[in-house]
C-alpha cells in the first residue's frame, strides 16, 4: 500500500532522474572573453561523438532526458561545422529531443536558416547590455572575426550581430530567449532598456542569470536574491521570464591528456589499442604520416598490457578507401587508435568501422596505460 510519504519519495525520485535540458559542452572556441567570473577554467570540449555517447550513458544510468542545450565552454557558433556534426549525430540517435543551442549571436545571422532546417527549438542568445560603453566593462575583449581589434569597435559589432540574430533567428521560426547575466553595478540599470529593444526585435523571452564571483574574485559582488527579483519586476513587462531550467553534470573523462573526452573500453572482440609513434616512446605523430601502428595488448598469461606486434599502414593517397582498409587489415581487433593529429574524416570512418580515435601527445606507457585502467595494474610493458 502506497502512503502520501511514500507516493512523495518516489515523485521526488522520478524527478531527480529527469533531466528536461542536458547542456553539452562542446564548443572549443571562445569570441568573447568576460572580466569577471571563473574565466580561468580548463573546461574542455566534448567532440560531436562522444556528446552522443554521453546521452546513451545517461540513458542507460536511469535518467530520462527530455532536451539538450549546446552551450559552451566556448561559442557554439564559432566553429560551425562541429555543432551542425553534433546536432546531426543527436537527430539521427534521439530525434525525439528537444535542441536548444547557447551562443553569443556572432555569426547567428548567416546561420539562422541552417539552425531551423535542424528544428532548433530555442536558441539562447546572451545578451549583457544593448550599449557598448556597457559592454566594454563586462567583457575584456570580443572577436568577431579572425583578427583582433579594438574593444570599443568590436564591442559594437557585437551588439550589432546580436540585434540582427533575433531579427534573423525569429523570422527563421527559432524562438529566442534572451540570457543576461546581472552585474551589480554594471548593468541592473540597463536590463529593462534592454528587455524591451529585444523584445521589439523578436525576441520571445528572457532569463536573467544572477553574477557570483570567482572564489578569489573581490572586484565586483555577487548579485543578491534582492536585486534579481527586482530586476524581474522591471523586466515582466517586456518579455515573459523563464528560469535557467538546463542541468550541467561534469562528462565523465579520461585522466591526462584523455581528459574530457569518454574512454573506450576493450571487449572480447576488440582487446587491443593501436597507437601511431615516430620513436616507439612517444605519441608523436599525425596520422596520415603513419607507416607503422604499434599494437598493444593484454598479454598471455598476466593479462599486462604490452606491445603485442607491429602492423604497416595501407599507403597513403586513397581517400576514405584507406581508413576503411587501415580498419579491416590494421585494426580489427583494436577498440581504440592513439595519434598526435587525425582529420575528422578518418576519424569518422573508422568510428563507422568500431574503432575510436583519440588525440593526445604523451608517452606510449601512460597513455595505454590510462585505456587499461588507469594504475589499476603495473605499468604496461613493451
Amino acid at each position: 500500500m502506497n502512503t502520501p510519504c511514500a507516493t512523495q519519495e518516489k515523485q521526488a525520485c522520478a524527478r531527480s532522474m529527469q533531466i528536461d535540458s542536458l547542456v553539452l559542452p562542446i564548443a572549443p572556441q571562445a569570441v568573447c572573453g568576460r572580466r569577471f567570473g571563473n574565466n580561468k577554467s580548463a573546461a574542455v570540449a566534448m567532440p560531436p561523438a562522444d556528446a552522443v555517447d554521453w546521452i546513451t550513458e545517461l540513458i542507460k544510468g536511469g535518467k530520462t532526458i527530455c532536451g539538450v542545450n549546446l552551450c559552451g565552454p566556448g561559442d557554439t557558433l564559432a566553429v560551425s561545422e562541429i555543432l551542425f556534426t553534433t546536432l546531426d549525430l543527436i537527430q539521427q540517435k534521439y530525434p525525439h529531443l528537444s535542441l536548444q543551442v547557447t551562443c553569443s549571436g556572432l555569426c547567428a545571422t548567416k546561420l539562422a536558416s541552417a539552425l531551423a532546417e535542424r528544428k532548433i527549438a530555442q536558441v539562447n542568445l546572451q545578451v549583457e547590455a544593448v550599449a557598448a560603453p556597457i559592454l566594454e566593462k563586462i567583457y575584456a575583449w570580443v572577436r568577431p572575426g579572425k583578427k583582433t581589434v579594438p574593444l570599443h569597435q568590436s564591442a559594437e559589432a557585437l551588439l550589432t550581430a546580436q540585434e540582427e540574430a533575433v531579427t534573423a533567428l525569429s523570422q527563421a521560426g527559432i524562438v529566442v530567449n534572451i540570457q543576461t547575466t546581472i552585474y551589480p553595478g554594471l548593468n541592473e540599470q540597463h536590463v529593462a532598456v534592454l528587455a524591451e529593444k529585444m523584445a521589439n526585435l523578436g525576441a520571445a523571452s528572457m532569463t536573467l542569470l544572477p553574477f557570483e564571483p570567482a572564489p578569489d574574485e573581490m572586484e565586483l559582488s555577487a548579485c543578491s536574491a534582492i536585486l534579481l527579483e527586482q530586476v524581474k519586476k522591471e523586466v515582466a513587462p517586456h518579455l515573459r521570464l523563464i528560469d535557467y531550467g538546463c542541468v550541467y553534470l561534469t562528462p565523465p573523462s579520461g585522466a591526462g591528456s584523455f581528459a574530457g573526452v569518454l574512454l573506450p573500453k576493450p571487449s572480447k572482440k576488440r582487446p587491443n589499442v593501436a597507437v601511431v609513434s615516430a620513436n616507439g616512446m612517444e605519441v608523436d605523430l599525425h596520422l596520415g604520416q603513419a607507416v607503422k601502428l604499434l599494437i598493444y595488448g593484454p598479454r598471455s598469461g598476466d593479462d599486462l598490457p604490452s606491445l603485442l606486434t607491429v602492423r604497416d599502414t595501407p599507403e597513403a593517397g586513397a581517400g576514405d578507401s584507406r581508413w576503411e582498409a587501415l580498419a579491416h587489415e590494421c585494426l580489427y581487433d583494436c577498440f581504440a587508435l592513439v595519434a598526435a593529429k587525425a582529420g575528422e574524416n578518418p576519424q569518422k570512418v573508422l568510428a563507422e568501422q568500431g574503432v575510436k580515435v583519440l588525440l593526445a601527445e604523451d608517452s606510449i606507457e601512460g597513455l595505454v596505460d590510462v585505456l587499461y585502467g588507469g594504475g589499476k595494474k603495473n605499468k604496461c610493458k613493451k
